[in-house]
């Protein structure tokens, strides 16, 4: 039988801690990738994105 995986789901109402955007702005400083970064923080790549585009910082590669 597969192994089920626990599934958390964090919602609208989950806000973002002070320490949550600087770990954010680390990643982003240090340039890692979007994907790594979204495993390791629980969030979606659009709530970083959307998240690093309110705080005014670049997240993935530069067109």
């Amino acid at each position: 039988m597969a192994k089920k995986i626990k599934q958390v789901r964090r919602g609208r109402g989950f806000a973002w801690t002070k320490q949550m955007e600087a770990e954010l702005r680390r990643h982003s400083k240090a340039r890692t990738p979007v994907a790594k970064i979204s495993k390791e923080m629980k969030r979606t790549i659009a709530a970083l994105r959307q998240q690093a585009f309110k705080l005014g910082i670049g997240l993935g590669h530069q067109r």
